[in-house]
């Protein structure tokens, strides 16, 4: 598995707009739509990333937790579907179903989203205020796929935090860690 670090947008960019098909409900989304009052987490994600695997559970409770406090989570697949056929929309279905994600999973078949956002990995996490400006993005925490150190999400658990209480989050922001986006040839 190839450990491709996230790029790191700056902070303060306007998070892109995107209209992207739901692959669970079949409806197509918007960033507009879906934003959250107080936050907006857009979480770069596929289906068969061993990084995405190794973090899909603690994804899940961190976005139960913090969407009854504002925050809305969006999962975005922007992998090539032909290429990479276990990340097709029917396929991402069926992730969200058995996962349980509590998040619209979207597909960005033309791939112009991940590149608006400078998306490198999966998972790549990004972390809007109420405004739609990035003040987060990296990673979820410092675990990785063998490592060893357990998954807390201690990472973007700590950049809701200080949007929630309204304090700057002066802790080190870390690019995240996973699989490339699988790029159209």
């Amino acid at each position: 598995m190839a450990r491709t670090p996230s790029n790191m947008l700056p902070l303060g960019t306007k998070a892109p707009h995107f209209s992207l098909p739901d692959t669970v409900i079949g409806q197509t989304l918007s960033l507009e739509n879906l934003k959250g009052i107080k936050g907006t987490v857009v979480m770069f994600i596929c289906n068969h990333c061993p990084f995405v695997i190794h973090v899909n559970g603690e994804l899940v409770k961190v976005a139960k937790e913090y969407s009854l406090k504002g925050i809305t989570f969006i999962a975005i697949s922007s992998n090539d579907a032909e290429n990479y056929p276990q990340d097709a929309p029917d396929k991402m279905t069926l992730t969200a179903k058995e996962n349980n994600y509590p998040f619209p999973y979207l597909y960005d078949e033309t791939q112009e989203v991940a590149q608006a956002y400078d998306a490198a990995c999966t998972p790549d996490i990004y972390l809007f205020d109420a405004d739609l400006k990035l003040i987060y993005r990296g990673q979820l925490d410092s675990s990785r796929p063998g490592n060893d150190i357990p998954v807390t999400g201690e990472d973007l658990r700590h950049a809701l935090d200080c949007l929630l209480a309204d304090k700057e989050n002066k802790a080190p922001q870390k690019p995240s860690m996973g699989c490339n986006i699988k790029w159209k040839p």
